[in-house]
């Protein structure tokens, strides 16, 4: 009766959850189709005043009638946002050209500094001006004599005002002819600058949204380990006091990096950055970059470094040419009565990221560079996954990027990528494909390793492609004997300690799936194992609480960190003759080696190293992922006794408190001749 009860209770928690998830999905189509049939009703008609463009000596202004835009010209820049009563959005604190703008960090391989540059045009170009569109078009042309001042880029900055829309959308269209000098790209963003005074409460997701530190909160803390990160000891909100504030503690991944943004009380107002397709941002779904933060600041990032390192840096050599468009976004603005709750600013905001991101690709911009949806390719298949047996690939990521090696997506930094996930059956579409030669990728949550198709999909204006039955066979060389983790790239599912209660981020105190975005877990692995190192007993030991989420070094004090081995004990009835294998998943590096021994600890050589790999510091920047590495390491059988079995994981280079690696899998495999 037990096991009868518990199974009618589960099949009606089920059902209740298919039926909420049904109601959900016809309330989001409803709200969408409401919001879509008042535009299609309204749009162009006297309900909404035509767009108007007035060009001043060195300003241009255009005013739709539910807000007015002014930008700098020729320079590109936007000084100011009038909106709802509000004279100026955007901070008058900061110098005109510091409130709104474009900018791209890069550097001379000759001369390697970090240069700034802001992409301000020297060219202003009406590409069109009606009572229902205007589009602007700035314009910056490189020659040789921008050589030490300018990146080497040919630029082309756009901004639409449509017509009875709340909000203007920004592109840019960058370009290099064959020939011009090398140079290395390291950033590309969009930067809106708010005003402080109005604008105290961000929103990232329904789970990060606070009332956020000003710009003098953060100038008068306590700077930490890194300049990003500040405890606030005299904030001008005292709730805040004690806490600490860290941009990179409101990071997403490209794949939720929808919409975020701030809201204003009084009168209650939001300012969004809206981002309807990822095709232009690089190193795929799920690399992470900054959203908006304290200042407030508000970004769209195009391309960074950021939780991957200087390598996903754009190197140009020897002349390569390389044309490319970022966005179209959105910068969503909008509000409601007084005596409503601002917090509905929110709510609103996602509804018009659903509508936004079921318009790409945009029928308005004119570019040619930008390609209309008829225009564009679908590419269709199912994907299947055979590790021991045949499963159908359930939530796989898979994806058409610029062909390259296997797994090669996540370092790809000059093309586009499209992705999509697949179905419960594995059945996946991918939309809206601009033409090209890509390859296929694809990786599955629950299987390590990743997935090509040998040959290169050619995308043609308007073509069909039908993948047909594709089947991805994860590495595996045995059966397995044990595992530790669940291979998905991250190490979300490890230990995360509580952090130092005077360093905490209250927005995460009661979230456990977020809890590894709070400042210092690093240091707490030193507190938690103050004489020993982590040991781990497979059969004994659970993962979620015994496995410390970061293998770092150890603060021995006096700013001294020591490498740290890592103990899995195991044991086995008996040792089969033939090959063994670990295969070993990291989800993150950063100037890290780890090394592999069995049952030596102190083998001066390990008969397994990764090198020095990694440059991600997603350890420092609450990441909980960077780069995936993946390795299968042989064991010969004789390495190997029967009874008990250790394996050393040593992180072999100190010098710092953020040298580490995350793991994401690590699983022993027997021979292959094992199997039953």
């Amino acid at each position: 009766m037990g096991k009868k009860k518990e199974m009618f209770l589960a099949t009606r928690i089920l059902i209740v959850a298919v039926l909420h998830f049904i109601i959900y999905t016809a309330e989001c189509k409803r709200v969408i189709n409401t919001k879509k049939a008042v535009r299609s009703a309204s749009e162009g008609s006297v309900l909404y005043p035509p767009v108007q463009l007035h060009i001043n000596d060195d300003q241009v202004v255009v005013d739709n009638g539910i807000f007015s835009i002014t930008l700098q010209s020729p320079q590109g820049t936007v000084t100011s946002i009038n909106y709802n009563g509000i004279d100026n959005i955007l901070s008058d604190r900061n110098a005109i050209n510091d409130r709104g703008y474009w900018d791209v960090n890069w550097s001379d391989p000759e001369n390697p500094k970090d240069n700034l540059d802001k992409l301000a045009g020297d060219e202003l170009d009406v590409i069109m001006s009606d009572e229902n569109q205007v589009e602007l078009s700035f314009k910056r042309h490189w020659t040789f004599s921008h050589k030490n001042s300018h990146i080497s880029l040919n630029v082309d900055k756009r901004f639409i005002i449509l017509r009875g829309t709340s909000g203007f959308y920004s592109y840019g269209i960058f370009d290099r002819p064959k020939g011009w000098p090398d140079v290395d790209i390291y950033q590309g963003r969009i930067v809106f600058k708010l005003q402080e005074k109005l604008f105290r409460y961000m929103a990232v997701s329904d789970e990060r949204q606070r009332v956020m530190p000003t710009f003098e909160d953060r100038k008068r803390g306590e700077p930490l380990d890194y300049p990003e990160a500040v405890l606030l000891t005299h904030p001008s909100n005292t709730l805040l006091k004690g806490e600490v504030d860290d941009k990179y503690q409101y990071s997403t991944e490209n794949k939720d990096n929808r919409v975020h943004g701030w809201m204003c009380s009084d009168p209650p107002v939001g300012f969004w950055m809206i981002t309807p397709s990822n095709e232009f941002r690089t190193a795929g779904p799920i690399k992470q970059d900054l959203t908006s933060h304290a200042g407030p600041v508000t970004l769209s990032m195009f391309f960074s470094t950021h939780y991957a390192g200087i390598d996903l840096g754009m190197k140009f050599r020897e002349g390569e040419p390389w044309r490319k468009v970022f966005g179209p976004v959105f910068i969503y603005l909008n509000s409601v009565p007084t005596e409503d709750n601002p917090l509905s600013l929110w709510s609103d905001a996602k509804e018009e990221m659903l509508i936004q991101t079921e318009s790409w690709p945009y029928d308005f911009p004119n570019s040619l560079d930008f390609p209309h949806a008829h225009q564009r390719g679908l590419v269709t298949g199912r994907l299947f996954v055979r590790d021991v047996q045949l499963a159908r690939a359930n939530s796989a990521y898979i994806g058409l990027a610029p062909p390259g090696t296997l797994g090669s997506w996540q370092g790809e930094n000059k093309g586009y990528q499209f992705w999509t996930q697949t179905d419960s059956e594995g059945y996946f579409e991918i939309k809206h494909v601009r033409p090209g030669s890509y390859h296929l990728y694809a990786w599955v949550p629950g299987y390590i390793g990743d997935y090509m198709f040998n040959s290169v999909v050619n995308v043609l204006e308007g073509s069909r492609i039908r993948m047909g039955i594709l089947v991805f066979e994860p590495p595996r060389n045995g059966p397995t004997i044990w595992e530790i983790g669940v291979p998905d790239r991250t190490a979300a599912e490890f230990y995360i300690p509580e952090p130092n209660p005077t360093l905490m981020n209250q927005l995460y105190a009661n979230q456990r799936t977020e809890s590894f975005r709070q400042y210092g877990l690093w240091d707490r692995y030193t507190e938690l194992y103050p004489y020993r190192d982590l040991v781990y007993r497979v059969g004994v030991s659970e993962y979620p609480t015994d496995w410390f989420f970061a293998h770092v070094t150890r603060n021995v004090g006096n700013k001294t960190y020591l490498p740290t081995t890592w103990t899995v004990l195991f044991d086995l009835e008996d040792v089969t003759t033939g090959n063994y294998t670990i295969q070993l998943a990291l989800a993150s590096a950063t100037v890290s080696e780890l090394q592999v021994r069995i049952n030596d600890p102190r083998g001066v050589l390990p008969f397994f190293t990764t090198g020095l790999i990694g440059k991600d510091n997603a350890i420092a920047r609450h990441g909980i992922h960077g780069l995936y590495w993946l390795y299968s390491i042989n064991i010969l059988h004789s390495q190997l006794r029967a009874g008990r079995n250790a394996l050393y994981l040593t992180q072999a280079r100190g010098l710092g408190p953020f040298r580490g690696v995350m793991y994401d899998y690590i699983r022993l495999e027997g021979p292959p001749q094992s199997y039953n």
